[in-house]
């Protein structure tokens, strides 16, 4: 039986629980699949991958689960190139890139996957749910994924960007608070003035939209839910809460730092990527603390910092990678994810009857 919810019969769900899309690999179709096939709904992060390599993904999901699920993508327009920031960052990463023993940082070939042909590529795949980040997108774009049959989702991180969404013509609103790990979702204003928390966001934006509102942001249990909901949230979307599970993509150095994570263990930072974005604090977010407001901005830098995650990821160096996480790292589960669903949702129920 279903979550009495209005986003269960908009999403064709039982629980309305949305795991949220990690860029970078986390979102497997493992994952994704399990999810939604527990009732909840499982979302593939599509923002860093090729046009080309969508439809597959989508395909390995649906060979695991009939179920509906989610694509999510950036809204990005051509980057605009800042040479001399490009310049302070190459020289900035050049003894990192010294440190692990490869060459030099230099200017990629391509700075990011092109978000009209992506865009495409997920209309062609018809998956239930779009959601976006980043931006927010037009009426006529909103329109042909809604002609394809898909529900849109766009995420905000204050009421000014909420409306502009709901204006676009989106169906639910995705409130992404402050504690939220990963990239802040920010585009009307100055990222810093948007750091509302989660509860407080998620309270304006449900008294004020006209559409379902997804809470978003350290949100880790079922308690942490049935607090949203009791906000007027229609339901909850949790990322670092599934990175843990065996299906999550991440490197099981990455999944060891969640494990021995305290309280205090995230910050915010543009160190890596050009972007706000919350994260493991480690030695290089320190080190790269007094320069970050001057580095380019995303997707430049986080194209220049790719070959030095990459080499530390490959090295074990856990000090020099994005490790992304929210402000309740703490409370990770490595459970299955089903499992976690299931208990997700039987914690939520006993929040709400102990009322």
């Amino acid at each position: 039986m279903a979550f009495p919810s209005p986003l269960c019969p908009l999403l064709d769900i039982d629980f309305p629980l949305i795991q949220a899309p990690m860029a970078g690999g986390a979102t497997t179709p493992a994952l994704v699949a399990a999810v939604s096939q527990a009732g909840a709904l499982g979302s593939l992060a599509a923002a860093l991958l090729s046009p080309e390599a969508i439809g597959p993904q989508c395909a390995a999901i649906r060979a695991l689960t009939v179920r509906p699920f989610a694509i999510n993508l950036f809204v990005l327009d051509a980057p605009r190139v800042d040479e001399a920031a490009i310049a302070l960052a190459l020289e900035a990463l050049a003894p990192f890139h010294a440190e692990l023993g490869i060459a030099p940082p230099e200017r990629p070939a391509r700075w990011c996957q092109p978000f009209a042909e992506q865009l495409d590529a997920l209309i062609a795949a018809r998956p239930a749910v779009a959601s976006f980040t980043f931006g927010a997108l037009d009426k006529d774009q909103i329109e042909r994924l809604h002609a394809a049959g898909i529900t849109v989702v766009g995420t905000a991180t204050h009421l000014a960007e909420g409306e502009a969404w709901v204006a676009a013509g989106a169906d639910a609103v995705c409130a992404q608070g402050a504690e939220a790990g990963g990239h802040r979702g920010t585009f009307i204003g100055d990222e810093r003035d948007a750091l509302i928390g989660t509860l407080p966001l998620v309270s304006q934006l449900a008294a004020s939209l006209p559409v379902p509102v997804i809470a978003a942001g350290g949100l880790m249990g079922g308690r942490d839910i049935a607090a949203c909901l009791a906000l007027g949230a229609a339901g909850a979307q949790l990322g670092t809460a599934f990175l843990r599970c065996p299906e999550s993509g991440v490197s099981a150095l990455w999944k060891t730092k969640l494990a021995e994570a305290g309280d205090t263990a995230t910050r915010l930072t543009r160190a890596f990527s050009g972007r706000y974005a919350r994260g493991l604090s480690n030695a290089y977010m320190e080190r790269l603390a007094g320069l970050e407001a001057r580095l380019p901005a995303y997707p430049l830098m986080n194209a220049l910092t790719g070959p030095m995650r990459a080499a530390a990821a490959e090295q074990g160096r856990a000090d020099l990678l994005s490790l992304w996480a929210g402000q309740g790292a703490a409370k990770s589960r490595a459970l299955p994810a089903a499992e976690l669903v299931a208990t997700l949702k039987a914690e939520t129920l006993k929040t709400g009857e102990a009322k």
